[in-house]
């Protein structure tokens, strides 16, 4: 073999033996196989031999659902794009106070479980509108924005000035250069934008469940009640393989879509961002800022107005508060009403779900970046199925790990294991995607230097590369903290009596009648809320510290 071939392999995998780089890739692999190829396949197989496809094609009301699904799905993403275009182009080309605080602010509702952004605005809306089309569509807006102004503005900022200071030269109008030269450089990442919301909406289950009321329902809540409440079990899982069969279209047609238009322009980092001059420009700036804010805020703020009002209507008072953590209220002999649901188990029972599901999807994370990155192409398959589950709905991963494991010697329907198994499928590809960048940036140099000084090669990839992944892992962490506390799809398939977790204690608080409920609903989110701006809080803080670093 050429000593030079030989040695590029051996700076691919870090000088790590087939034995040691197999023993890293090996969890990753059993954990996908077992809990995402094994669970997909056996809801294939409850639609084999059966009168399922007949049965759910041929049905009206699925057909109804299908098509709601869809122009809801794609309405959503237009509405999202246009709400999307002007933040990111004032945050991509001015410079002005405050602008990383309104960026920050933009991506909060990303981070928000959809239980959350279902209750803020389920708070916020009038009754007229607080369930229905208008209220699943501003919380599909509302929730997704951040996809746009960050991933369009993040071309924008780049794209290079001249050419529309070109056209402007030649007589062309604001408005035509944003048609013409503008809108054509940024159509790639726009559609990139938005094949990532029709994804979140099409898949919509959490907002649904709160805000589509009785008369509105997607596939997701249609696999849902088919197999939970009417034990359709056949029909559910044709209706889960189909939506799979959908999005993998979609996934396709957007991917061809960006190839089609993308156009060859050269990108650079802007140094500087381009200060407010004109009047005009102070107006769009200022405008922008405030409608961001207010869009915001505004849910959030009627969510938490929500958890102090009183029963009545006409006051505000710490009575929810107290109901949800045990307390009896001073101002009154009679005790808080009693809530349906054991509010503080459920908040005991999430924070122990997230912190298993967050060791799992660390451990098998980090195995699976260390040995992407020692295979170098070869690890290419390896990246390909850990990130299989983030292009899967969670109540297909949910009801796929329900069919798969209740049957001897697997029966684990019942094991509170299975919960945070299905919260780090979801999870796991995220902490792959922070900590597998880190790697690939490490150096060769650093090993040759640590083998210069007499290290064996595992020696020096343990010195050099787990050093180096310590952070990432950190902050993987904390996205895998957030994101379990904030899983909703999954879990309402895995969840028994007695081990609810915070977004099924709100689902079933808010969907129940009586305004003393619904305020101790709207305290839990604006718990879970707390909770994971404190974990995604946590990651920006460690992510500061290494920049410092």
């Amino acid at each position: 073999m050429d000593p030079g071939v030989d040695r590029h392999r051996r700076a691919l995998s870090g000088g790590l033996s087939p034995a040691v780089i197999g023993a890293l890739a090996a969890p990753a692999i059993v954990f996908v196989l077992g809990f995402y190829a094994w669970p997909v396949v056996s809801l294939a197989g409850e639609t084999i031999s059966s009168r399922a496809f007949r049965d759910a094609f041929s049905d009206p009301s699925i057909r109804e659902v299908v098509r709601f699904t869809t122009w809801q799905a794609v309405l959503s993403t237009a509405l999202t794009v246009v709400a999307g275009l002007m933040p990111a182009w004032v945050l991509a080309r001015f410079e002005f106070r405050g602008r990383r605080m309104v960026t920050a602010l933009v991506t909060v509702p990303f981070v928000l479980p959809t239980v959350v952004v279902g209750a803020a605005f389920l708070a916020l809306l009038p009754d007229s509108f607080d369930t229905g089309v208008v209220a699943i569509l501003a919380a599909h807006v509302f929730f997704n924005i951040a996809v746009v102004v960050r991933g369009v503005g993040a071309v924008w900022e780049q794209l290079p000035t001249d050419l529309g200071g070109a056209a402007r030269t030649l007589g062309a109008s604001p408005w035509r250069v944003l048609r013409e030269v503008t809108l054509p450089l940024l159509f790639p990442a726009i559609a990139a934008s938005a094949s990532v919301v029709f994804l979140f909406t099409f898949t919509s289950f959490g907002v649904v469940r709160l805000l589509g009321g009785a008369a509105r329902s997607t596939l997701e809540v249609e696999i849902w009640q088919r197999a939970v409440r009417f034990g359709d079990i056949g029909v559910a899982a044709v209706l889960s393989l189909a939506q799979l069969a959908v999005l993998g279209i979609a996934v396709l047609w957007f991917t061809r879509l960006q190839a089609r238009h993308r156009q060859t322009v050269g990108l650079r980092p802007r140094d500087t961002r381009q200060r407010v001059r004109s009047r005009r420009e102070r107006m769009l700036v200022v405008g922008t800022i405030v409608a961001v804010v207010a869009a915001v805020v505004a849910p959030l703020v009627a969510m938490v107005e929500r958890s102090l009002r009183t029963a009545a209507g006409g006051g505000h008072s710490l009575g929810a508060w107290r109901a949800v953590f045990g307390d009896v209220p001073a101002a009154t002999n009679r005790p808080p009403v009693a809530s349906t649901v054991d509010a503080l188990g459920s908040l005991t029972v999430s924070l122990r779900y997230a912190l298993i599901a967050m060791l799992i999807a660390v451990v098998v994370g980090g195995c699976a970046s260390l040995a992407i990155a020692a295979l170098g192409r070869a690890g290419r398959m390896l990246d390909t199925g850990v990130m299989l589950p983030l292009g899967t709905s969670a109540v297909t991963i949910g009801f796929g790990l329900l069919i798969a494991f209740d049957t001897a010697p697997f029966d684990w329907r019942a094991a509170p294991l299975m919960i945070p198994l299905g919260h780090a499928l979801v999870a796991t590809p995220f902490v792959v995607r922070v900590v597998l960048p880190s790697l690939r940036a490490i150096d060769a140099q650093l090993r040759d230097a640590a083998a210069t000084l007499g290290a064996s090669p595992l020696r020096a990839w343990r010195e050099v590369d787990l050093r180096m992944v310590v952070g990432p892992l950190l902050t993987g962490a904390g996205f895998a903290l957030a994101i379990s506390l904030g899983e909703f799809g999954a879990t309402t398939f895995l969840t028994r009596q007695g081990r609810a977790t915070l977004p099924i204690a709100i689902e079933q608080l808010l969907n129940r009648p009586g305004a003393a409920l619904h305020a101790q609903g709207y305290v839990l989110a604006t718990v879970l809320a707390a909770l994971t701006f404190a974990a995604i809080g946590s990651v920006e803080m460690l992510r500061g510290r290494r920049a410092r670093a």
